[in-house]
């Protein structure tokens, strides 16, 4: 990345919210979030109107730049895995 391409990078906001309804009361949203060039991904998970789990990861540089050009990125997300809570199996 050259000085000039940098410096078009501090300057950069973008933001986008993707919410997903799924069956049975879920919901999943997913939002990317950059300003002055620096960045961040989440997903957070909802039943039934309560918030399951949150998940909130930096944004590496290459993908801000691609973002900045507006190309998609496959498996953007795919590290921000919500896991679900497992219990024990009471005897």
């Amino acid at each position: 990345m050259n000085m000039n391409m940098n410096s078009n990078l501090n300057n950069f906001n973008y933001k986008n919210v993707e919410i997903k309804t799924q069956s049975g009361g879920k919901k999943l949203v997913r939002k990317v979030s950059i300003k002055n060039g620096k960045g961040y991904k989440s997903v957070t998970k909802y039943h039934k109107g309560k918030k399951q789990s949150t998940i909130k990861k930096m944004i590496d540089n290459a993908h801000i730049e691609m973002i900045s050009f507006g190309k998609f990125i496959p498996g953007l997300f795919t590290d921000c895995a919500c896991n679900k809570k497992t219990r024990k199996n009471r005897k």
